[in-house]
């Protein structure tokens, strides 16, 4: 007597079971890059930022020297992050499109060649060689590349990451994260501004830590501990350096 859906129906497309939280659609890694690169981004721009501007306030409590100082550090650090995201992506893009390349080459002068090494691929995973020969006539029936791509290279041709994308999802959250630090230094009164700073720049990065750890999926705790060690590090030493320079020059 059936209980709800008929298990012996198949099953729509719509209604395949998935689990909470697991990806099972296209364009993750390009999605991946870009949360990366503006979390990376973010980080960067709040312990820079601050760094800077805390070595400044340890030596002077003057405002303009600790503006003007903030303001390069965070167009300089904007910049330069864009920039190295653009040539460090680019460079993985270009490697990806020639593995493409090369793999659609090969479907389109040895097909035959190319179904053996996926149904061995297959039997390499554990299928037995009557299976993995089904398997791999059917996939590649449907999409030669898009198996070849997904059983030998972990790729897929639509989802090649974007340099563009990445550069300016790190410029904006850099410059987003050093505006933190600078605004807080800025906008507290004096006897609160080196303590506020601190503050608020080890609880961002706390933050940050545990977004990286959520896109990764590891450890928060590990993550955040590791980020605000970091962060209270840069800022004790450049305000050390900073103080130091300050009674020297005084």
């Amino acid at each position: 007597m059936p209980t709800g859906r008929d298990y012996d129906a198949p099953m729509s497309p719509r209604r395949r079971p998935t689990h909470p939280g697991e990806p099972h659609d296209g364009g993750l890694a390009e999605r991946l890059n870009w949360l990366r690169a503006g979390v990376l981004g973010a980080n960067d721009g709040i312990v820079s930022t601050a760094a800077v501007i805390v070595g400044v306030a340890g030596a002077s409590t003057a405002l303009s020297p600790i503006l003007l100082a903030g303001l390069a550090a965070l167009v300089g650090g904007a910049i330069s992050m864009a920039l190295g995201e653009y040539v460090s992506v680019s460079s993985q893009r270009d490697t990806e499109r020639s593995l493409i390349d090369k793999e659609r080459t090969e479907l389109a002068t040895d097909p035959k060649a190319e179904l053996a090494e996926l149904a061995q691929l297959y039997v390499d995973r554990g299928l037995s060689e009557e299976t993995a020969r089904t398997v791999a006539t059917e996939l590649t029936a449907h999409d030669a590349l898009a198996a070849h791509l997904e059983a030998e290279l972990n790729l897929e041709a639509d989802d090649v990451v974007s340099p563009w994308r990445a550069a300016a999802a790190s410029a904006v959250s850099f410059t987003l994260g050093g505006l933190l630090p600078l605004l807080t230094m800025l906008l507290l009164p004096d006897p609160a501004k080196i303590i506020g700073t601190f503050t608020a720049v080890l609880l961002a990065l706390g933050v940050t830590g545990y977004v990286a750890s959520w896109i990764g999926g590891a450890s928060p705790s590990r993550a955040m501990i590791r980020t605000v060690i970091g962060g209270v590090l840069a800022l004790g030493a450049t305000f050390a350096l900073g103080s130091a320079l300050g009674t020297g020059v005084g």
